[in-house]
């Protein structure tokens, strides 16, 4: 039996944690994926003091919705493989908090992009500052136990589950693994989302499910923001994939709703959405 769940960034933002917490188990949702953003006040999380800590595990506790996974996109500000001592030194120190708050909070993996730079200029000496700097971050998560997942991005530099195949090859831990968002791996033409599933499955610990358009000769596509249903994401086939592999992991649905005035509708609607196409490929998901 599976587990779904839902991005922060998609629940109202001016909801409090209790709020927030409420809303997802009325929606069903079993979990909330916690966001460290490229914004002060969230990267600021990473400094929560110990009763900041307990107070949002009690209220986690008392709804039944769990905070299972963390999204660390605030590497993008600091980015691992930047060619900058300072900002690569900062990108580490952020792993180590994040870690250290992942562990307080009983959350079970951290989500990193597969970015080795975000901002500034891709080039041999930035990937290999990525490898380098996540080395030693998934050390660090290794003695602490908590899992370090890379994301499958709307960036050619990992934009697969192969490629983070290829970085295991330089980093081998089995604290290290994938996290495929289905919405990035079906919009590059060179990848095939469903053989990059199969070849990929043994390093799969959670899957972000969004829409999004394809990448083509004449358009960029798109990885964000596109409603459910009107992007070219073949879910039905990918989720039967991922059954017929045995995937018993979460899902985590991801938008960036937070500030639209619609977000308890759009949250609704892509709640039903997914659900009906998970049940029709017969993954089983808790009930709350």
């Amino acid at each position: 039996m599976a587990r779904l769940g839902i991005n922060e960034k998609s629940l109202p933002f001016e909801l409090s944690w209790r709020e927030k917490l409420a809303f997802a188990k009325q929606q069903g949702f079993s979990f909330i994926e916690l966001s460290i953003d490229e914004s002060d006040e969230r990267i600021a999380r990473l400094d929560w003091s110990d009763n900041d800590i307990f107070s949002l595990l009690k209220n986690s506790y008392e709804s039944g919705v769990s905070i299972d996974t963390m999204m660390l996109s605030a590497l993008r500000k600091f980015p691992l493989g930047s060619q900058d001592p300072v900002l690569y030194d900062a990108a580490y120190r952020m792993c180590q908090k994040a870690i250290i708050l992942a562990k307080k909070l009983g959350i079970r993996n951290i989500q990193i992009a597969g970015y080795d730079e975000y901002y500034h200029a891709k080039t041999a000496l930035t990937r290999e500052n990525f490898i380098e700097n996540l080395q030693r971050v998934v050390d660090f998560a290794a003695a602490n136990q908590v899992m370090i997942a890379i994301e499958t991005m709307d960036d050619d530099f990992i934009n697969s589950i192969n490629k983070i195949r290829k970085i295991k090859q330089n980093i081998s831990s089995p604290w290290l693994q994938a996290y495929p968002d289905i919405g990035n791996i079906s919009a590059w033409p060179q990848v095939n989302p469903g053989e990059d599933l199969t070849d990929g499955f043994e390093n799969i610990v959670s899957v972000h499910v969004k829409d999004t358009l394809v990448v083509t000769e004449n358009t960029p596509g798109k990885f964000k923001n596109v409603p459910f249903g009107t992007g070219n994401v073949e879910f039905l086939g990918l989720f039967k994939t991922l059954k017929r592999l045995g995937y018993q992991g979460t899902f985590t649905i991801e938008m960036w709703s937070e500030r639209d005035k619609d977000c308890v509708d759009q949250v609704k609607k892509a709640h039903d959405f997914i659900l009906e196409l998970l049940t029709q490929a017969g993954i089983l998901i808790e009930v709350v």
